[in-house]
Formats: structure tokens, C-alpha cells, sequence
């Protein structure tokens, strides 16, 4: 029992700082047109407020699992915390856009910390036949996190102002950090090893995914052929070259190359990036049915949009569970066939669809996700070596990031293609109902894409083969 009690509570302080850092990455959308009328700037600056926290954390997440694999991932998880702490406490206080901007991306180097170690010291404390019902538990607190975050940040919006969305982190980030701090000394988790840190590696591999993310993300918006995107696609192109040309010769790489010849490793980690691409295609284009074709207010937008959550919340932590017995490869294949189901069904919506036609499609989604998360994460982090443990984590967590980022940059491509070719020429700037057709055929073409990319996922989960025991 006590044993138990003790891998329980380690999974509740990794849970604390997990649920915070993906909290804030949903919260804060709620308060961006209060954070523009209160600061005085326009759109396009404010978006910066969101988007440079998932550029700093998608950036800096591998790295920070290697540096947990030599320096202890104790140590690094409980001074993420500490930087969140404080860069929530520079976000209360922002007095300019500049500033609030800047706050966030200190913020995002404390969620990078903190999530690069999370699935690493859980693997650490359970053992290989409890790793998927633990998983799928952690997948369910990331799904609340993503789920109670715009509410909870409309609530705080309602009672006090913007800055308290970040006042609440301190107290929270801190007792949570002298928790870990004291729960994981003299465990697995708090070993070190006589190994150097990579810092080369690790500034040419946040330079390459920064300008890589930033480029995919406004590459459309910018045009492929505009300064900007050029600009970030050469540094990506030069970031990678270094990378690789440093990785090739430094004793103690980022990337171990043996970590990328485990088959069990790999194909888990491009599977879940196909996943989370189109998931988040899902979830970038509905929002844009329900209020314009649909003609939904955005409170209740919003409310459907958050079914896929609370489906991928009851469904992590049974799939986890049967992981333990059952294995990964039929649950995470089964997954990702339900998800590509979901596309089907999506792309057959009619703007006259009633709520319960779109929020039983929408469940559809989050049961395949649900379904697919915790066996592919313990499938993945138990075919790694315990001295990889860290990097394997923030591989995972960093190419999860980039499915996001792909999938909504994928889904602005196919859709704005679309409805451009199929409208004459013209953008959706401003909806009027007389664009319904041009709209609904632009959706069912990005949707339809989705079922192609999702074949390619079913394919690639049940390539991986059986799981190590």
C-alpha cells in the first residue's frame, strides 16, 4: 500500500504541473480581446500573446527532456515550475503588449520544463503493467486541462480582470514545486549522469522548430513566396543543417541515434503526429462551420467544441487500462480508425445539421483520440532505454506539437485553396450568407483530406509491430 500510495501521489505532482502548463495554453485565448482593448493594440499583435507561448514550448521541449536524462528530472521539473511561477507573475504585471508578449515566452521556457519530464517520471514510477492505466489517466488530466481552460478563463473574465488568469498560477506553481521538490529527492527520477549538455545542439534545434512552427502557422497569411516565410524557412533549412552537422560529431548528442533504430519508438511517435494533425484539423475548421454556415453564437460554439474533450477524457484512461493488458498495436489502430470515421462523418455535414447531429460526430473524434493516446505513449516510453527516458518524453511531446501545428496549417491550406479556386479568386474575409455553397464545398474538401491522411495512420500504428514486455 505504501508503494502505491507513492506512485500516486508522484502522479498527482506531475499532474499539477502538466494540467497548468496546458491550461494556460487554452485560458488565455478567451481573454485576447480583452488583453487588446485594455493594452491598445491591434489583432495581429495580440495573437502573439498565444502563439509565442506554443513556439517557446514546442521549441524547447526536447531539449529539456535531454538535460532531465543528465541533470535529473527532479531538478528540471521543479525549476519549471519555479520559471512558470514567475512568468505568470511577469504576465499579472505586463503593462504593454511588449512586455506581455515577452512574459509569455519566459512562461513557455517553464512549460517546457515542466511538460518535457511529465510522462518520463510517471514511466519511472509504475511499473511496465500499470504504465497505461497511469498514461491514459495523465492524457485524461491534459484533456481537462484543455477543456475546463476557456471556461474557467470566461469566469475570471466575468469577476476580476485579464491578469488574474495568471495570478492564480503562483501559489499553485509554487506549493507544487516544493511538493515535487521534497516527493522526488532520492528517487530514479533525481539520478544524474556524467554526461554533458548539448548546448549547441539544442540553440540550432529551437531555432529550426521555432522558425519551422512560425512558418507553417502564418506561411498562408503571409504567402509562400513573401520575405517573412522565405526568411523562416531559410533559417529552418540552416538551423537543421547545424543540428544535424553538430549531432554527427558531439560525443553526447540531443538525439541518441540508437533511439531512432527502436521501431517500437518511432512509428508510435509519427503515428501520434498524424493523430494529433487531424485532430487539430478538426478542431481548427469547426468552430468556423458552427458560427458561419450553421449561423451558431459563440457561446454555444463553444460549448459543442469542447465534446471531443470530454469523450477523449473518459475514453484515455479505459484504453490505458486495457493497454496494460491487451497491448497497443489493435487499440491504437482501432483509434485512429475511429477518428478517420469521424472525418466521414463531418465532411456530410449540412449547415441544417441540428447540435445533437454535430456533437455526436464531434464525440466520434474524441472517443478515436481517447482510444489511441495513453497504449501509443506507454508503448512508446517502454520500448526506450530508462537513460533515454527523458528525451524519448520531450520527443513525444514536441512532435505531439507539431501534429497540432501541422494539422491547423494543413487545414487553413486545403481550405483557403479551396474556397479561393472555387469562389473566383476571393478569400473569406468577411462571411455572407450568399458564400454558403463556396464555403461548405471548401469544408468538405479539407475534410475529406482528412480521411487520406488518417488511411496513412492506420497504416503506420499497425506497422509497429507487438510491444516489449
Amino acid at each position: 500500500m505504501r508503494d502505491r500510495s507513492g506512485k500516486w501521489a508522484i502522479f498527482t505532482v506531475t499532474a499539477v504541473g502538466v494540467f497548468m502548463s496546458t491550461l494556460d495554453g487554452s485560458i488565455v485565448n478567451v481573454a485576447l480581446p480583452a488583453v487588446m482593448q485594455d493594452l491598445g493594440v491591434p489583432m495581429p499583435t495580440v495573437e502573439w500573446v498565444m502563439m509565442i507561448y506554443l513556439l517557446t514550448v514546442s521549441s524547447l521541449l526536447l531539449s529539456f527532456g535531454r538535460l532531465g536524462d543528465i541533470r535529473g528530472r527532479r531538478w528540471v521539473y521543479t525549476r519549471g515550475l519555479g520559471v512558470f511561477s514567475a512568468g505568470s507573475l511577469c504576465c499579472a504585471m505586463a503593462d504593454s503588449a511588449l512586455w506581455l508578449i515577452g512574459a509569455r515566452a519566459f512562461q513557455g521556457v517553464g512549460a517546457a520544463m515542466v511538460m518535457s519530464c511529465t510522462q518520463a517520471i510517471v514511466v519511472d514510477a509504475f511499473p511496465a503493467s500499470e504504465r497505461g492505466r497511469a498514461l491514459g489517466v495523465l492524457g485524461a488530466v491534459v484533456a481537462s486541462g484543455l477543456t475546463v481552460g476557456p471556461a474557467l478563463g470566461g469566469w475570471i473574465l466575468h469577476v476580476a480582470s485579464w491578469p488574474f488568469i495568471f495570478w492564480i498560477n503562483i501559489p499553485i506553481g509554487v506549493g507544487a514545486a516544493l511538493w515535487a521538490n521534497r516527493l522526488l529527492r532520492h528517487r530514479q527520477v533525481d539520478v544524474t549522469r556524467r554526461e554533458s549538455f548539448d548546448g549547441w545542439g539544442a540553440l540550432f534545434l529551437a531555432l529550426g522548430m521555432g522558425a519551422m512552427l512560425a512558418a507553417l502557422t502564418h506561411g498562408y497569411d503571409w504567402g509562400y513566396g513573401s520575405i517573412p516565410f522565405l526568411s523562416l524557412s531559410g533559417l529552418f533549412l540552416a538551423s537543421s543543417l547545424g543540428f544535424v552537422r553538430r549531432e554527427i560529431r558531439t560525443p553526447h548528442p540531443l538525439i541518441s541515434p540508437s533511439l531512432l533504430r527502436i521501431r517500437l519508438f518511432v512509428l508510435p511517435v509519427l503515428a501520434g503526429m498524424i493523430l494529433f494533425a487531424g485532430l487539430f484539423t478538426i478542431i481548427f475548421l469547426m468552430p468556423f462551420f458552427l458560427m458561419h454556415p450553421r449561423g451558431l453564437s459563440p457561446g454555444d460554439t463553444g460549448l459543442i467544441m469542447v465534446t471531443p474533450f470530454i469523450f477523449l477524457f473518459l475514453f484515455a484512461p479505459l484504453s490505458g487500462a486495457l493497454s496494460d493488458r491487451l497491448g497497443s498495436r489493435w487499440l491504437c489502430t482501432l483509434g485512429m480508425a475511429v477518428l478517420t470515421a469521424s472525418f466521414v462523418l463531418l465532411s456530410r455535414l449540412t449547415p441544417e445539421a441540428s447540435k445533437i447531429e454535430i456533437a455526436w460526430r464531434l464525440a466520434v473524434s474524441g472517443i478515436g483520440t481517447g482510444l489511441f493516446i495513453a497504449p501509443n505513449n506507454a508503448a512508446a516510453m517502454s520500448a526506450v532505454p530508462r537513460k533515454f527516458m527523458g528525451v524519448a518524453a520531450g520527443t513525444v511531446a514536441t512532435v505531439r506539437n507539431l501534429g497540432m501545428v501541422l494539422g491547423i496549417a494543413l487545414a487553413g491550406t486545403l481550405f483557403n485553396s479551396a474556397f479561393h479556386a472555387s469562389s473566383g479568386g476571393r478569400l473569406l474575409k468577411v462571411y455572407t450568407p450568399d458564400l454558403e455553397p463556396v464555403f461548405m464545398e471548401a469544408f468538405r474538401h479539407a475534410m475529406s483530406s482528412g480521411i487520406a491522411l488518417g488511411a496513412i495512420g492506420i497504416v503506420v500504428a499497425f506497422l509497429r509491430g507487438r510491444d516489449e514486455k
